[in-house]
């Protein structure tokens, strides 16, 4: 099963990953995307887990839960129609822009 996770610290590395869902099963991989030029944390990560159930249980006790000093956000990845996985950044990205205040004139 595929699981991305968003909302991540910039300092969370895939082994931060694999250790916290150990706790809810067999771990295959799990890695945090960086951009190519920065070298920087985009925040966000994939996990594969061995097991759909051990996944879904992960999912559940961790969605919304705090890591590393920030709430995370974990859910089901999916397959886009290329193939590559499909994330729920763009609508995380939105969310949070609306929840941050405006900025006032000065």
């Amino acid at each position: 099963m595929n699981i991305f996770v968003a909302k991540l610290s910039s300092l969370t590395r895939g082994k931060d990953l694999a250790a916290l869902f150990e706790e809810y099963g067999t771990v295959n991989s799990a890695k945090v995307i960086f951009d190519r030029e920065t070298g920087n944390s985009k925040c966000y990560g994939f996990v594969e887990m061995l097991n759909e159930s051990e996944g879904v249980d992960a999912i559940n006790a961790l969605h919304e839960s705090e890591f590393q000093g920030k709430p995370i956000i974990v859910k089901v990845a999916h397959r886009g129609e290329n193939g590559a996985e499909q994330t729920h950044i763009q609508g995380i990205e939105e969310k949070e822009r609306s929840e941050q205040p405006e900025e006032q004139p000065e």
